[in-house]
């Protein structure tokens, strides 16, 4: 399989915003974060989906790229 530039970065933002989801949800279970409880909370109810789909963008780029 050949990954494009354009699945890579599907693939970093994937990376990007899983990181993210799991840096709020340890930032909510101290009980003190660091943005605030509803700016944390909006960083990980955007993370989840944005994971999934960067994720699903990807593996689509290289499977449509597949020779």
């Amino acid at each position: 399989m050949m990954m494009t530039p354009k699945s890579g970065l599907f693939l970093a933002g994937c990376c990007i915003t899983a990181i993210a989801g799991v840096g709020s949800v340890f930032e909510l279970t101290s009980g003190q974060p660091d943005l605030g409880m509803q700016t944390t909370a909006i960083i990980l109810a955007l993370s989840i989906p944005l994971t999934g789909l960067f994720f699903f963008a990807a593996v689509r780029d290289t499977k449509a790229n597949i020779k």
